[in-house]
């Protein structure tokens, strides 16, 4: 049985994942609360937009977990932590102003834990720094709502001792501290409703992604015990993503991309599957193992090649923008599914 390269330093990464889902779940939980006690139209505009962005990005970070492939739970301490918050911000003890204020730490803490998690990849693999690269969108996003956030602190905060209205200027700055960020940061972030939810061909491309990195560094590496690791993890990715397709892409697209080009496809990840068994069972320290996986890797570049140039277009040309991203919604909860399959296998 080949090992895999789910090592500690892995599964730290993957229990953090997890964290920052839970704490995106609490997120949006608190700001559709917001959105109802809140009585100043400006801030209830500014919040349910920031709900928009934070219920897409919930997406994205559920893309990056299954896209990174380990699937773990958040650490008890987080847990607890998110308990806590949600009963105090149902209750009546805070002000809004004070439940804004612990939202904002929420907030920093999201920034803080993706940036974490972006360094950490650096650390343990190029295959992780592809996984995670989403993430980063996020990141950057929750900069800006961090801005947004500090202004409906000081309109609150000023109400809550003065009785009065703050400086309206502060919209204005609010408006040019994000822009100035947005602006440091390029194309990387993007602004409301203008953002688009992730579409298959997006989620597909980054399988394939990753997996050509781990190919790259299977095929590079000399140290007998990390191309076995690389290649566990080829494995598992490469059998998840097969099965996921399967089960949610092929039948979908066959009526219009052809019953002929489905079928190779199909019988394409049928022989790569075939291929995966074989290479499980020979040493890797032998020449024959890299040969055998340089054979795997060219047959895989074929068949990428074919779903990114023809199944693509025509995925472009049959169906709708809201189509394809219920698509990918279905592939990840498949492919989620499938991981969680194959980990309980390898535990036995």
């Amino acid at each position: 049985m080949v090992s895999t390269l789910d090592d500690t330093k892995r599964n730290a990464i993957a229990e953090k994942l997890a964290d920052i889902k839970l704490i995106q779940q609490l997120i949006i939980e608190n700001e559709q609360l917001f959105s109802r006690e809140s009585s100043d139209s400006e801030i209830s505009d500014r919040i349910r937009k920031m709900l928009d962005d934070d219920q897409k990005n919930l997406g994205v970070i559920e893309t990056v977990i299954v896209q990174y492939g380990i699937q773990q739970q958040p650490r008890n301490t987080i847990q607890e932590m998110v308990e806590k918050i949600r009963q105090i911000m149902k209750g009546s003890e805070l002000s809004l102003y004070e439940k804004v204020f612990q939202h904002e730490l929420l907030k920093h803490q999201q920034v803080m834990s993706g940036i974490t998690v972006h360094k950490a990849a650096q650390k343990v693999g190029a295959d992780v720094m592809a996984a995670i690269t989403p993430l980063n969108t996020v990141n950057f996003e929750n900069r800006a709502h961090q801005e947004q956030l500090k202004g409906i602190l000081e309109v609150l905060g000023v109400r809550e001792l003065t009785g009065q209205d703050a400086d309206q200027g502060i919209w204005a700055r609010v408006q040019d501290a994000m822009a100035a960020f947005s602006g440091a940061v390029g194309s990387a972030v993007t602004q409301g409703s203008d953002k688009q939810d992730m579409n298959i061909q997006d989620v597909i491309r980054l399988d394939h992604n990753k997996v050509n990195i781990l190919f790259t560094e299977l095929l590079q590496s000399n140290d007998s015990q990390k191309i076995q690791e690389y290649f566990g993890q080829i494995y598992k990715d490469l059998t998840a993503h097969a099965e996921a397709e399967e089960e949610v892409v092929y039948p979908r697209v066959r009526s219009f991309y052809g019953e002929n080009d489905t079928q190779e496809l199909f019988n394409e990840q049928a022989q790569m599957k075939q291929e995966l068994e074989q290479i499980k069972a020979l040493n890797p320290s032998t020449s024959q193992f890299k040969d055998k996986v340089k054979q795997l890797m060219d047959a895989v570049g074929d068949h990428i090649r074919q779903e990114e140039s023809t199944m693509f277009a025509a995925i472009r040309n049959n169906l709708s923008s809201d189509q394809t991203e219920q698509m990918a919604t279905q592939f990840k909860a498949a492919k989620s599914k499938i991981q969680e399959r194959l980990g309980k296998e390898a535990v036995k």
